[in-house]
C-alpha cells in the first residue's frame, strides 16, 4: 500500500516553483518507484511533481483539485487498477497526457496496448531493478517534456507570428491511391482506432502501419489493430505481399520498405540508422511507397514527437500522392504532422475519423472493387 499521498507532495515554496513547468503527477503502488521517479524528476527546474499517489482512488481525489499536466500511470494496482481509473483521469484532469510506466510481461503489453487505445498517449517499459539508469532518465524526462508541450507543441502555434520556412516537395496532381500508408508514434495508437474504425466496411484498399513502439509489443499491436479495422493484420517481413482488405505493420526492429515484384507488391524489411533516429522509422515505408506505386498512395501522419515522415512524405507528395496530417487539437504531441502541416505538403489537417472520411472519399469507387 502506498503512504498517505499528502506526506508525498514536495514541499517546495510557492515563491519558488516554476509557472511554466511541466505538473507531474506519479500513480504507482510502489514506494519505491515513487521515489526513483520523483528523484529523477525532481532535479529538473522545468518540472514539477505536485502529487504522488499509491492507488488510483487517491489520485482521482486528488485530481479534483490539483492542476495536473502529465500523469505517471502503473497499471497494476490494488484497488481500482490502473485500466478501469484511465477514463475517469482523463475526464477529470481534462488536458493532462497520461504515460503508461508498464510491465515487461506479456500481459504488461495487453494492459498497456489497450491503455494507449483508451486515450494514454504514450509508454515507458518499468525496468528491471537496476535498470533505472542515466539513459532510462533521459528518455522518461524526453517523454515527458514532450507530453507537457516543452518540446513539441500541442496545440496550434500563434498564427501571428511568422510562420517557419517552408520546405516544399514539387506538386503534380494528385493520383487516385491504390494504398493508404500510416504514420504514428505518441497519441498514435487511439488516434489509429479513431481512424480505422471509422473507415467503411466495404473499404478494402491494403493499409500500411508503421507505429513506433517496443518490438515486444508488435504483436499485441497488430491484434488491437485487426479489432479495430475489422481486417487481418501481418507482420511485415521479406516478401510478405500487399493484398486488398489486409494490413501490414512494421515490426519493431526493423524499418518496412515495399518494392514491386512482378504484379504484385512487397514488403522488406532494411535495418541502417535513419535521420529521425526511430526504429521502426515512417520515411523508409513513404519513400519506397512513392516510388513502387508511383505516387498512388494516400499518406497519414498521426500523432508523435519529432519529425519521421516529413522526408517521406515530400517523395510521395512528389510523385503525385497525397499526405493527410492529424491536426494540433487533437494531437497528443503535433509533432510528426505538425511540418507537413506548416509547409503546406498535406492536403487536410483534421481530426482522425475526419481523415478517414477524406482518404475514403479519396479512394473512391476503387476502393470497393
Amino acid at each position: 500500500m502506498g503512504v498517505p499521498l499528502r506526506t508525498e507532495r514536495p514541499m517546495t515554496p510557492q515563491q519558488d516553483r516554476n509557472p511554466e513547468a511541466v505538473r507531474i503527477m506519479i500513480v504507482d503502488d510502489s514506494l519505491t518507484v515513487r521515489t526513483v521517479f520523483s528523484r529523477m524528476i525532481q532535479r529538473e527546474s522545468d518540472m514539477e511533481i505536485v502529487a504522488s499517489a499509491g492507488t488510483a482512488e487517491r489520485a482521482l481525489v486528488e485530481l479534483r483539485s490539483t492542476p495536473v499536466d502529465v500523469i505517471l500511470l502503473d497499471l497494476e494496482m490494488p484497488g481500482m487498477g490502473g485500466l478501469e481509473a484511465l477514463p475517469k483521469m482523463l475526464a477529470t484532469a481534462h488536458d493532462a497526457q497520461v504515460l503508461v510506466v508498464s510491465s515487461l510481461t506479456a500481459e504488461g503489453a495487453e494492459h498497456t496496448l489497450t491503455a494507449l487505445s483508451m486515450g494514454a498517449a504514450d509508454t515507458m517499459l518499468k525496468p528491471r531493478p537496476g535498470g533505472f539508469n542515466d539513459a532510462y532518465r533521459d528518455s522518461l524526462l524526453a517523454k515527458i517534456r514532450a507530453l507537457g508541450g516543452k518540446s513539441e507543441p500541442r496545440r496550434s502555434p500563434d498564427r501571428s507570428e511568422p510562420a517557419p520556412p517552408a520546405v516544399r516537395a514539387p506538386r503534380r496532381a494528385a493520383k487516385r491511391p491504390k494504398v493508404v500508408a500510416i504514420g504514428a508514434s505518441t497519441g498514435g495508437i487511439h488516434a489509429l482506432n479513431l481512424f480505422l474504425r471509422r473507415l467503411p466496411a466495404a473499404f478494402d484498399l491494403p493499409i500500411l502501419i508503421t507505429q513506433h513502439l517496443p518490438d515486444s509489443f508488435i504483436p499485441v499491436f497488430a491484434r488491437q489493430m485487426e479489432m479495430a479495422s475489422g481486417r487481418p493484420a501481418d507482420l511485415a517481413g521479406e516478401g510478405t505481399v500487399i493484398a486488398r482488405g489486409r494490413i501490414v505493420i512494421a515490426p519493431g526492429n526493423g524499418h518496412m520498405i515495399v518494392r514491386r515484384q512482378g504484379l504484385q507488391h512487397v514488403t522488406g524489411l532494411v535495418y541502417q540508422p535513419v535521420r529521425s533516429g526511430c526504429m521502426p522509422s515512417v520515411d523508409p515505408m513513404f519513400e519506397s511507397l512513392a516510388s513502387a506505386y508511383d505516387g498512388q498512395v494516400a499518406a497519414v501522419l498521426l500523432s508523435g514527437m519529432g519529425r519521421d515522415g516529413t522526408e517521406g512524405a515530400q517523395a510521395i507528395a512528389a510523385a503525385g500522392g497525397t499526405i493527410f496530417a492529424q491536426d494540433a487539437e487533437s494531437c497528443a504531441v503535433w509533432g510528426m504532422p505538425r511540418t507537413v502541416a506548416e509547409t503546406g505538403l498535406a492536403a487536410a489537417v483534421l481530426p482522425p475519423e475526419q481523415l478517414a472520411d477524406r482518404v475514403a472519399a479519396m479512394a473512391g469507387a476503387e476502393a470497393w472493387q
